[in-house]
Parts: structure tokens; sequence; C-alpha cells
């Protein structure tokens, strides 16, 4: 099942912002609507090399298996095929693997399952992109707050709420204290609402252990992008994947006694 939503999860990391594109598109400029040759939805058109168009065929769309089989390229036009589907792939899968290992056959383990998939898919649309949807970042935050509420969560809902809002206000004030300092942006306005949906799953003793993994994390990578040069133009990094990896490593080893130091 994980490898089965790993591949959906590729389809909404590629699909999602070609989406929005199309809506800001159309909402700028309406005549612009008509000139799109096709219509796009997570399920519309089938899968396709976005090289040749190829449309792929049943066995070329098994998670994982199909890449081997096909050596990493595709079957029509031998393009290479980015290997990073079958790591999503493999990710949500060890990803939910672990929930339901840990959590059993419930209902904790399916939302928090729902909580990781989100999370991949956020991941690699931030670091493709810079942008983090309002309709999964948002979304996550309302899920926390209600499985906090069903006690779904381990986390109490006053908890989970000032979480969010802590969350949100902490780096919003970081924001602007750079902005204010330097005259730049260091960061969109998305890292402050998926910030905002762990605190709502999370609740607000984990917020100092999820910036300071999260900081971390981004540091480290930045500075081997910076010294392999492979830095983008505006010299920076999103920040969105590495508050999800905090998350998963909070989840996982959140009970740790290095992580009650940092709180």
């Amino acid at each position: 099942m994980g490898l089965l939503l790993g591949s959906f999860l590729n389809v909404v990391i590629h699909r999602t912002p070609l989406i929005l594109e199309r809506q800001w598109r159309a909402e700028a400029l309406p005549s612009s609507a008509d000139e799109l040759p096709t219509s796009l939805t997570l399920l519309m058109p089938r899968s396709h090399c976005p090289h040749c168009l190829h449309t792929l065929l049943w066995w070329e769309n098994i998670p994982v298996l199909s890449y081997l089989m096909l050596q990493g390229r595709c079957s029509a036009c031998r393009a290479l095929i980015g290997w990073r589907y079958p790591a999503v792939e493999l990710l949500t899968a060890a990803m939910l693997a672990w929930c339901f290992d840990h959590w059993g056959l419930g209902w904790q383990a399916l939302v928090w399952s729902g909580f990781v998939c989100t999370l991949v898919a956020l991941a690699c649309i931030d670091w493709d992109t810079t942008l983090l949807p309002d309709h999964m970042t948002q979304s996550l935050t309302w899920a926390g707050l209600i499985v906090a509420a069903l006690g779904l969560s381990n986390t109490s809902l006053t908890d989970a709420l000032w979480g969010a809002v802590a969350a949100y206000v902490s780096l919003w004030i970081v924001y602007w204290l750079f902005k204010l300092c330097t005259g730049k942006e260091g960061m969109g306005y998305g890292d402050f609402k998926l910030f905002a949906a762990l605190g709502a799953w999370f609740g607000w003793p984990a917020l100092i252990p999820l910036i300071l993994l999260a900081s971390l994390a981004g540091i480290g990578v930045g500075l081997v992008l910076r010294h392999q040069q492979k830095l983008r133009e505006n010299q920076h990094i999103p920040f969105g994947p590495f508050l999800a990896m905090a998350a998963w490593l909070y989840m996982i080893w959140g009970h740790l006694d290095v992580f009650n130091w940092m709180t």
C-alpha cells in the first residue's frame, strides 16, 4: 500500500504546481485559459513520459519494479527517468510500514500515515518550486487539531492549538526581524503554515526540537551545496523539506532523552 501511495504522491508532486500555475494564469488572464491544450488534474490525463508524451502502459506503472525493468529509461524515447520516483515510493512505503508497526492496525496508524504522506509531497514540491500549497499546509493544520481532539495523536487539544499558534507566530517574527535587518525575505509564508501544522500535530513542547533539527539540517545541506556550487541563483534553499525531515525524526525518536533535553 505504501508503494502504491508513493506512486500516487509522485503524480501529486509533479502535477500540483502545474495545476496551481494554470489556475493563477486563468485568474490573472481569463483569456489564456482557452489556450491551454488539455485539462489537467491529479487523475487525468494518464501518466506519460514528460519528454515524448508516451502514455505509460500498465506494466510501466508498477512502483519500483517498473523502474528496474525499464532500467531507469522511458521505453519509447529512452530518456532518463528521475531516480526520485522510486525513492519517493520506497520512502512512503518505509514510513507507512513504521506507522503500522508502531501503532498497529488502527486509526492512529491511519492518521499518522496520512500525515507522513502529506509531508513527503510538501517536501518535494517545496524543493522543486519553493512552493508550499495552502490547501495542503492548512488542511494538515486542521487535521492535526481534529486528530488531537479525537485523542489519536497523543497531544492534547490545548497543546495542539497553542502549538499551531506559537509555531506560526514565531516564524512570522523571525521573518520580519530578518527583513527589517537585511531588506530581504528569509523565508516564505508557506513555511509559517507548515510549522503551524507540525505544532498542531506534536504540540507546543515539540517546537524547539523541531526548529533546531530543521535549522541544523538546512545549514548542513546548504554548506554542502555551496561547496559544490549547486546553490540556486538566489543562493537559498527551501526550508520546507527540512521541517518535514525534522517532523519524521521527531515522530520516530521524539521519546528519546535528547529531545526532552531540547525542550
